[in-house]
């Protein structure tokens, strides 16, 4: 059987009502990424050759953006919302009879690890038809519990409303991750009973059929936190919690130096080098990556941009979608940028706003600076030459363009564009009337009295 040989199939068919939200349940954000995305990434890095999706009919928001994360991602449809046993039937269709591993997934489990599912995957190479992922629970209430025989191997999984006192007494849980050998999948789903009590088929019975027929089961036992689905709010928030602390750790581990790592925010796709300090309060949007040897000061936001090794960002900076910073750059207090180009050694210091922009290789913008780059229906392009030197308070009115080593002076509204090495100014010329200031507050004081 070939180690890669894989299909993930993903229960994503639940409506999610604990929600309260009109947005289906998988696709609400863990770390700025859906959860059903989560689970997605775990089966691409586990070498998948296929994933097939569940989802309810109308689901397309689910079936789309699915299908848009890789070409081995396909859609399969439950008709009724008849169980999870029901739901992976519904895979039937498109999983081959042949040797290999089905690994059946739920699309909220975004907080499984890729190296459980190897493990997994691994027992069902090692000649296990069926594994089942557990935890070692505290408090196991409302858990359905994994028996096991004298031999340690897994003969059912009992609901907590079916158990008797000896098996409540388990600790050992369902974590619903489930890997079944491909050869076998299509027979136990087929076998599985409608429930009386509800009128639908669960999963959980494939154990308890497999061991019947003489199949081997074993349990892979991982972490509580890994076995967590999202029914709610709360949970949401709580598996955010648990995401946030995992990559805090991973980048500390890495060589990142975080002030209070519980203040700073990471997105599920944030890559920081090494040797980069990040200040308190700072927060990673998606599409995020940090070179070496930078520092991120406190209470800056970073969304969508490229921050080479050396750089020096905020405090209260926010870098938008589309901001690259080359090595060295400089992006200070107050600074918003947004797909700009900022090349290496350019330094915006302050309390400016820098937008559909290249800024050349060790410029320097000066305090209040604005590129104006919106006319009210379209965006323009602001090009500032390497070595230009713009004063603090000046508009750029796009389309316009300042050459190399050029000087705005400050206060200037930049109609035009500047020569390289020119010095342009484009302002009011200021006039100066002798004694007028003491002559007004004369004749202020005389109008008071009047009044008076």
């Amino acid at each position: 059987m070939s180690v890669n040989d894989t299909t993930v199939v993903i229960l994503a068919a639940g409506k999610g009502t604990r929600m309260k939200s009109a947005l289906p349940k998988v696709l609400h954000p863990l770390a700025n990424r859906p959860l059903l995305g989560h689970v997605i990434d775990k089966s691409l890095e586990l070498g998948a050759k296929k994933i097939i999706t569940i989802v309810a009919p109308s689901m397309e928001e689910v079936s789309n953006f699915a299908r848009s994360q890789s070409p081995l991602v396909v859609t399969a449809i439950q008709k009724e919302p008849k169980g999870t046993g029901d739901a992976a039937r519904a895979s039937l269709a498109v999983v081959p009879d042949e040797a290999g591993t089905v690994l059946v997934l739920f699309g909220d489990a975004a907080l499984l690890e890729t190296e459980t599912l190897r493990l997994m995957r691994q027992q069902i190479l090692d000649g296990a038809q069926v594994v089942v992922l557990g935890f070692e629970a505290e408090d196991p209430t409302n858990y359905g519990r994994l028996v096991c025989g004298t031999t340690g191997a897994l003969t059912a999984i009992v609901e907590e409303k079916d158990a008797s006192d000896e098996e409540r007494r388990i600790t050992l849980c369902n974590g619903g991750a489930m890997a079944i050998d491909r050869r076998h999948f299509r027979s136990l789903l087929e076998q599985l009973k409608v429930s009386g009590a509800s009128g639908e088929v669960y999963l959980t019975e494939v154990p308890e059929l497999a061991a019947k027929a003489g199949l081997a089961c074993a349990v892979v036992t991982r972490d509580e936190d890994e076995s967590m689905g999202v029914d709610s709010r709360l949970d949401l928030a709580s598996a955010e919690k648990i995401f946030q602390t995992r990559r805090r750790n991973f980048m500390l581990s890495s060589g990142v130096t975080m002030r209070d790592p519980e203040s700073v925010f990471f997105s599920a796709d944030t890559i920081i080098g090494r040797d980069t300090l990040i200040e308190p309060n700072v927060v990673f949007g998606p599409g995020v990556r940090v070179g070496e040897d930078v520092t991120i000061k406190a209470f800056s936001h970073l969304e969508g941009a490229i921050v080479e090794n050396k750089c020096d960002v905020g405090p209260f900076a926010r870098l938008r979608p589309g901001t690259k910073l080359g090595v060295g750059a400089k992006v200070g207090n107050f600074v918003e940028t947004k797909k700009a180009d900022i090349e290496a050694g350019a330094k915006i210091s302050h309390l400016t706003y820098i937008g559909d922009a290249r800024v050349g290789a060790e410029a320097n913008i000066g305090a209040g600076t604005i590129t104006c780059n919106y006319d009210g229906f379209n965006k323009h392009f602001t090009d500032i030459g390497a070595g230009a030197f713009i004063g603090s308070n000046s508009s750029l009115v796009a389309p316009v363009k300042i050459g190399d080593g050029a000087n705005v002076g400050a206060g200037s509204v930049i109609t035009k564009d500047v020569a390289a090495d020119a010095l342009a100014v484009a302002r009011g010329r200021q006039m100066e009337k002798a004694g007028w200031g003491a002559s007004f507050r004369k004749n202020q004081s005389k109008l008071k009295d009047m009044k008076d």
